[in-house]
């Protein structure tokens, strides 16, 4: 299995960095794109790295927000095939309540490429060996409320309850491997619903955001303990984990914690 980070908020080479995320991921024969970014850059930098986004077989949305849904248009144009796989709950109406913003996927974008996106419910094997879980874990509404992520529908204002986000799992040789581009719903919380969906097999690595740029050193210190006693092995974070969260994640995970940029190539 191999991932290789298409775009990330941070570069260490010629390739584009913006604020968003994008995986390419190759498994078994098949290449699956997760996530696409804020503006399709990811594109150039797939083209840059001998990458053929034409061919990619499969997409996944990790969940409704722009820096990872908006690049999908790019994708779309370019791939006159595969489908992307989203929540069944999956809607335009994210907000940041605090900033007062919409945060969500463009306006008309599930709209326009209707019959390019297929809706899962519960728990969906994508390809042998490949699975999307959806949260399992009560109360993540109370995380929504926290942080001043709310969703606004049928003329109602609702704390987020981060329905419309999935974890990519795959089963490998070293063990399950879970992709998750932001864990709103808490990186502890997401590697114990996998754990309980497969269970007796062992979680090797998490790759993805943990959305902790605003945490206080406090809730990282909290987290890093709540990691380290799932006994996953590796964390490869980057994007929304913030400057400040990677330094003590490093610092309190030592080599469990790997920071990604645009470009990394991960090999399981």
């Amino acid at each position: 299995m191999r991932i290789i980070i298409l775009v990330d908020n941070n570069t260490r080479d010629t390739l584009q960095a913006e604020w968003g995320l994008s995986l390419f991921i190759e498994y078994k024969g098949h290449g699956i794109l997760l996530d696409a970014g804020t503006t399709g850059i990811f594109a150039d930098n797939a083209g840059a790295m001998g990458i053929s986004v034409e061919k990619i077989e499969l997409a996944v949305l990790s969940h409704a927000h722009y820096d990872h849904a908006d690049g999908l248009e790019r994708f779309f144009q370019v791939n006159k095939k595969a489908k992307c796989y989203i929540r069944n709950c999956c809607g335009a109406d994210c907000y940041d309540r605090k900033k007062d913003k919409y945060i969500g996927i463009r306006e008309g974008l599930l709209e326009a490429w209707a019959d390019r996106f297929v809706r899962v419910e519960g728990d969906y094997e994508l390809l042998p060996g490949v699975t999307l879980l959806p949260h399992k874990t009560e109360g993540l509404e109370k995380a929504g409320e926290k942080v001043g992520m709310y969703r606004y529908r049928d003329g109602a204002w609702t704390p987020d309850d981060f329905s419309h986000e999935q974890s990519l799992v795959f089963e490998t040789d070293r063990g399950l491997v879970i992709c998750n581009s932001c864990c709103h719903g808490g990186a502890d919380h997401i590697i114990e619903e996998v754990k309980q969906t497969f269970p007796g097999k062992k979680v090797y690595a998490l790759i993805g955001g943990l959305h902790l740029y605003k945490a206080s050193d406090e809730e990282v210190l909290a987290l890093a303990d709540e990691i380290r006693e799932t006994g996953i092995e590796k964390v490869y974070t980057g994007h929304c984990t913030g400057e400040r969260a990677m330094e003590l994640l490093k610092r309190e995970l030592g080599d469990m914690a790997a920071e990604i940029y645009t470009g990394m190539e991960i090999e399981i």
